[in-house]
């Protein structure tokens, strides 16, 4: 099972609001998913970022892959370069 860390659309037409989530590759975008790991909110001014940063860790290290948008949120939180430091010191 391939396990993508991506976005899950939330919240009102044109007002969106998205979970990070850990989900199967098959599922659909807005289905069923494994674990929530945080929260992004573009509408916000700067835009609004929580992340569990342990659970979101031991996704990366179980082998899940982020999507382009899930991975700059992870580096812009350091969460990146952290994983990339514990890979190193294996």
């Amino acid at each position: 099972m391939a396990v993508k860390i991506r976005l899950k659309r939330m919240g009102a037409k044109k007002a969106p609001y998205y979970r990070i989530v850990a989900a199967d590759s098959r599922m659909p975008r807005d289905g069923r998913f494994l674990e929530q790991l945080g929260t992004y909110d573009p509408r916000q001014n700067p835009a609004a970022v929580t992340i569990k940063e342990e659970e979101t860790l031991a996704w990366l290290s179980k082998g899940a892959q982020p999507s382009d948008t899930v991975r700059n949120l992870l580096s812009q939180k350091g969460i990146m370069k952290k994983f990339a430091d514990s890979k190193a010191k294996k």
